[in-house]
């Protein structure tokens, strides 16, 4: 007997806050319109947040999300 594994649709699947960044995580248009729903219009990844993103750091998209904030506060 084999067990399914799904793996995450980072085009099409919902993410939440709670979803989990994983080894497959892809910055998608969805991924894009998650980002822009909870941090305002003004998103746009950068090469220092995209290196924290896959840096194979256990995390969450709302790990990410309070992280670009976080980031954002800081360079103001």
């Amino acid at each position: 007997m084999t067990s399914a594994v799904t793996v995450f649709d980072w085009h099409s699947d919902p993410i939440t806050r709670k979803t989990p960044i994983a080894a497959s995580y892809r910055n998608t248009q969805n991924v894009r319109r998650f980002f822009r729903s909870q941090c305002g219009a003004y998103f746009k990844f950068d090469r220092p947040f995209m290196a924290w993103l896959k840096s194979h750091v256990p995390k969450t998209m709302g790990d990410a999300v309070d992280e670009w904030k976080k980031r954002e506060r800081e360079n103001k």
